[in-house]
């Protein structure tokens, strides 16, 4: 029996000059196998660190780090009490100190520097700031401080005095309890609030939109009041209807935003400034000081899920990203319907059908070639000829009554879905014909012989065997068009959407309406973020946050063509 060579008794054969082996061994192809094996195995390791370090900067921001209460005291400055979060620490040298103007040891090479998050954006302007380890003295993490985050203004760090209840104050031991209990009144307000702002009230205006463009529309075609009033009559029956429920709606609206506003809290500072804040205004508050691992564990899982399934707050630096999340898998869900069939066409007809010429292969060529155009290219080719050409022309024929405000003539999720289609088909096409050039020519002629045409053996043959490789081109598609940013930014994407593209509202779907979306929430909080050192965390919670999205959508279509691989793999032999 031959024996097995080894890379050690390989170098060792080398050493002693004996190349034959050698080149055999090379000739075997393990070489190649080897180097293969060393190239995923960089990639994976390159991977998995990627996740590692989103996840590592990423999902800190939601545990709830202690309050530390200290003095601040710079060399030729009054001391300042600080009460702030230790965000991070780094060593920084001297000389960088001294160009920043402070009086630090020239002759000392290292200090330690810490950020710290002060909150109080209201009061000090800034809720972020760098101070020097060695100037902070005479730290402790005081049990009765308090984080209130809010609505605006970010976080506030101090201490509880007193809790005002439907105008009784309650103050000492019990101000706590009563907080917890006002809060979860509070948010319980807050959800009836939005519910009658955002489903019942949004939905009356909706239809009293629709109202207007339909008698806009009897104008248009010639009709007024005068002339034909049983045209308008309906109309004019259900707009009253529609403003008597508004008027309820308003008066229960303007009762809930008054109990709402009924309850507040005496805060006080670190500098024992006095602050009185309204519940409203309140997000959630906690003690961290006194908090366990348990119920720091079960806060930021809390703060986890508030991420992902709320909205974005303080220019999307708070809050959560649930926008953007629903915007970014249905596009991508649309896109999947509108390029599978095509591609899989257009590969059908390249390999089945077409002579296969110089016309053919020009064709391929081309394909091949549109796979490497920037996307932005199609971004500005999506504009042009979806937005402006195609959309202006579905207004101009069938909503000229809303002009001169555009329908689909204006970016939305159908034509960024549609860009991206565009973009990704050539994968599609290219994976798709792969599939049916692997198929053999015997299954056709076998499909053929029994008596089927060619139109059945294709639709009931071949496709069937060549779904897993259509598969694979749909899944290296969603992982292209979920992460593309650049040409989505001109054709639907923005910063914050007031309202999904999916209702309650007829037609329920709303094709016409921009969206948010996870690339491009990246790019803003990263770079347009007027409060960069909030959104540093979000930044990288967001990637890992898209990152785990596009890992679904594709273990999904895996999934998927794993069952169809395993279904037809007995039709390859």
């Amino acid at each position: 029996m031959e024996q097995t060579q080894t890379p050690q008794m390989i170098a060792q054969q080398l050493v002693a000059g004996d190349t034959t082996t050698v080149r055999a061994y090379v000739k075997s192809g393990q070489p190649w196998i080897w180097l293969t094996a060393a190239a995923i195995s960089v990639a994976f390791i390159t991977t998995v660190a990627l996740l590692g370090l989103t996840a590592a900067r990423g999902l800190p921001h939601f545990w709830p780090a202690d309050l530390l209460q200290a003095r601040y005291e710079q060399p030729g400055a009054a001391p300042v009490p600080m009460l702030a979060e230790v965000r991070s620490s780094e060593e920084v040298t001297a000389a960088r100190l001294l160009d920043a103007g402070l009086p630090v040891d020239p002759q000392r090479d290292l200090y330690e520097r810490l950020l710290l998050k002060i909150g109080n954006r209201d009061i000090g302007g800034v809720d972020f700031r760098y101070v020097v380890s060695d100037w902070l003295v005479d730290r402790q993490t005081p049990a009765d401080a308090v984080v209130l985050e809010r609505i605006e203004w970010g976080n506030f760090h101090g201490f509880l005095d007193a809790v005002v209840v439907d105008g009784n104050s309650v103050a000492g031991s019990e101000a706590w309890s009563a907080y917890q209990q006002a809060q979860r009144r509070v948010d319980a307000l807050r959800g009836d609030i939005r519910r009658i702002e955002k489903k019942q009230i949004g939905a009356i205006n909706y239809e009293l939109e629709r109202l207007r463009l339909q008698a806009r529309r009897l104008e248009i075609d010639g009709k007024t009041r005068e002339s034909h009033p049983e045209a308008f009559a309906p109309l004019d029956r259900r707009r009253d209807e529609q403003g008597a429920k508004y008027e309820a709606l308003r008066a229960e609206l303007n009762a809930l935003n008054r109990d709402i506003r009924r309850d507040s809290v005496r805060v006080r500072t670190v500098d024992g400034q006095q602050r009185t804040i309204a519940l409203a205004q309140l997000v959630h508050g906690y003690r961290p000081n006194r908090m366990g691992v348990l119920d720091k564990t079960l806060h930021f899982f809390g703060k986890v899920w508030e991420f992902v399934s709320d909205e974005p707050r303080e220019a999307n630096t708070e809050g959560g990203i649930f926008p953007a999340i629903f915007g970014t898998v249905l596009m991508v869900m649309i896109m999947s319907i509108v390029v599978t069939p095509f591609g899989i066409l257009a590969a059908l007809y390249l390999r089945e059908y077409a002579h296969q010429g110089a016309m053919t292969r020009a064709i391929r060529i081309a394909v091949n070639n549109l796979a490497g155009v920037p996307s932005i290219v199609f971004g500005m080719f999506g504009l042009g000829f979806f937005v402006y050409f195609l959309g202006g022309g579905i207004d101009r024929l069938f909503y000229p009554e809303a002009a001169p405000a555009p329908v689909f003539g204006t970016p939305g999720i159908l034509w960024a879905s549609l860009t991206l289609a565009l973009l990704t088909l050539p994968v599609v096409i290219v994976a798709t014909e792969e599939g049916l050039a692997r198929i053999p020519r015997a299954t056709r002629e076998a499909s053929l012989a029994l008596g089927a045409t060619k139109a059945e053996t294709l639709w009931r043959v071949v496709l069937p065997m060549a779904s897993p490789a259509m598969m694979t081109g749909l899944i290296l598609a969603i992982a292209r068009a979920a992460g593309e940013v650049a040409p989505l930014m001109l054709v639907g994407v923005v910063k914050l959407a007031p309202t999904l593209p999916i209702d309650g509202n007829f037609p329920f779907i709303h094709f016409e309406r921009k969206f948010m979306h996870l690339g491009f929430h990246i790019y803003d909080v990263g770079f347009q973020s007027p409060n960069v050192e909030a959104a540093r965390p979000l930044v990288y919670a967001t990637s890992f946050l898209l990152v785990l999205v596009v890992v679904l959508l594709n273990v999904s279509a895996i999934m998927i063509r794993n069952r169809l691989r395993e279904r037809y793999k007995a039709l390859d032999h």
